[in-house]
């Protein structure tokens, strides 16, 4: 039995350094597109929409390529825009179906979506639009799935969900050495033929080192997956985390749990609840925790992506349209992108600084959880607007730290989401809410183009968008304070349903 045990503690270690491997070459691969953009304009891609035009004074011969960067760019918006919001569809999935389907499905679809990178050319263009979508969406998956990983480690939970996060950011880098290696006569066929052949990897690992279903939090004593030790492998999970479940579910009337909502009593399930389920889908998205975690997220993604949008015509604004100057500050923020997944893991050491110490009289362990995400929540506001005045700021040498701020705070941002949903609300919820707040906020990410027009408007100048941007920014401020006073508001409930004089009050009233 002894035996069986280290197999499982070794089992625990490779789930986790195969799946951050996984994220770090595989799933946020489409983020890496600026680099991918120089390849494909290289083989001609999308090349017939250039024609040759000339200066005002008509001797100037000069080719006019904005149809193909146009049509280049929009692969990248189709792409950018299915990966969050088809989160949504992808979290109902794997709560429902588990993870085996869902893997199975993310791995089909990147699949073929690589196969077709390495199908098309310039003559077929055209199938550059579906082939990065797939990549897009079979990478989130990968990423949804590999998640539920840090339940394995409840002390360092929320440290692995933020680390995971960092490595899907920094997998961009895949298709910098895509470029490096076109660069040096390897074509770009080739390469993505072998990250199609690397589909057999993913397959394995979702056999051998990941569950059916789902990985529970907390680890029952016992719990093993895969390969099994010497013993069966029909260990039913729904039936311990409908347990667990029950275990939080305090039927005292009129007494408020961890989601901001009033816990049903025994034998009153709520609306779509299966039995033993205390807390419903619906009961959690319609919560001020929710919205305004929504909220936080959207705002702060928003000031990102016209950032990353904008970056390129602000370079060249503060540069004096210097082209080695502006090539080397774009260098510079593409280096700083590969940080992020040293950046994520420290957000998730604020969030797991509690673990290991005594829990307070009556506290369960979710609301310290939720107690100690609001640190994080603040630090994540406070580097956004730091960010932002920075980017604000029509000076070039401070770009430098509005890079690194932008890494550090992107790599806070997407963690903690995850992880304060981990926290927050019921495991068994996690796919579907992960999935409807990244859904919701990349249609709030569409406002980006009515900026990109106010900016062309004003000359190309960014500074008075920039100004209300920051502006906005702060209203994600208003994120931790709800989750503070939350606490608050629980703690003293505890404190005056376990006073003894509330008690004998209660029972008579009753």
């Amino acid at each position: 039995m002894l035996g069986c045990e280290v197999e499982d503690r070794l089992r625990y270690r490779l789930t986790f350094v195969s799946g951050l491997l996984e994220c770090l070459c595989f799933a946020g691969v489409v983020f890496g597109w600026a680099s991918l953009v120089f390849v494909l304009k290289a083989d001609g891609y999308f090349g017939d929409l250039c024609f040759n035009a000339t200066e005002t004074n008509g001797t100037l011969p000069n080719t006019d390529c904005s149809g193909q960067d146009e049509q280049l760019s929009l692969v990248f918006t189709i792409a950018s825009f299915l990966n969050n919001f088809l989160t949504l569809p992808n979290g109902f999935i794997f709560d429902r179906f588990g993870t085996l389907v869902t893997r199975l499905l993310g791995i089909s679809l990147y699949t073929t979506g690589t196969v077709l990178v390495a199908a098309s050319s310039a003559a077929l263009s055209f199938l550059l639009f579906p082939a990065l979508s797939l990549i897009a969406v079979g990478g989130i998956l990968f990423l949804i799935t590999n998640m539920q990983v840090g339940n394995l480690f409840g002390t360092h939970r929320s440290t692995i969900i933020t680390l995971y996060n960092g490595a899907f950011d920094s997998s961009s880098a895949v298709f910098l050495i895509i470029k490096v290696l076109f660069e040096g006569g390897i074509s770009l066929r080739l390469s993505f033929i072998v990250i199609s052949s690397c589909s057999v990897i993913h397959l394995l690992r979702t056999v051998f080192l990941l569950p059916t279903r789902h990985i529970p939090h907390p680890i029952p004593e016992g719990y093993t997956y895969g390969v099994k030790c010497g013993r069966s492998s029909s260990y039913n999970v729904e039936r311990f985390e409908s347990a667990h479940r029950q275990k939080y579910a305090v039927t005292v009337k009129g007494q408020m749990d961890t989601y901001n909502h009033p816990i049903q009593p025994e034998g009153e399930q709520q609306s779509g609840s299966t039995p033993g389920e205390a807390t419903s889908f619906r009961s959690c998205f319609v919560t001020w925790l929710f919205f305004w975690h929504l909220v936080w997220l959207s705002v702060m993604q928003l000031r990102h992506y016209l950032f990353i949008g904008t970056l390129n015509p602000m370079l060249n604004r503060l540069a004096n349209q210097d082209p080695s100057l502006v090539s080397q500050y774009t260098n510079a923020f593409a280096f700083t992108q590969l940080c992020g997944v040293l950046c994520a893991p420290w957000n998730g050491l604020l969030m797991d600084r509690h673990k290991g110490k005594p829990l307070p009289t009556g506290m369960t362990e979710r609301e310290a959880d939720l107690h100690s995400s609001v640190l994080s929540l603040f630090l994540t506001s406070f580097q956004c607007l730091l960010f932002s005045v920075c980017a604000t700021c029509p000076l070039l040498p401070l770009q430098y730290l509005t890079f690194v701020l932008q890494v550090v705070n992107r790599s806070f941002l997407y963690g903690g989401n995850a992880a304060f949903i981990n926290i927050a609300f019921p495991s068994h919820h996690f796919g579907k809410l992960y999935g409807l707040v990244m859904s919701l906020s990349a249609i709030v990410s569409l406002l980006q183009y009515p900026c990109f027009a106010l900016v062309k408007a004003l000359d190309g100048d960014p500074l008075y968008v920039n100004i209300g941007l920051t502006l906005l920014t702060s209203v994600a401020f208003i994120h931790p304070l709800n989750v503070y006073l939350h606490c608050r508001k629980s703690a003293s409930e505890r404190e005056r349903f376990s006073d003894p004089e509330d008690s004998i009050q209660m029972e008579d009233i009753e």
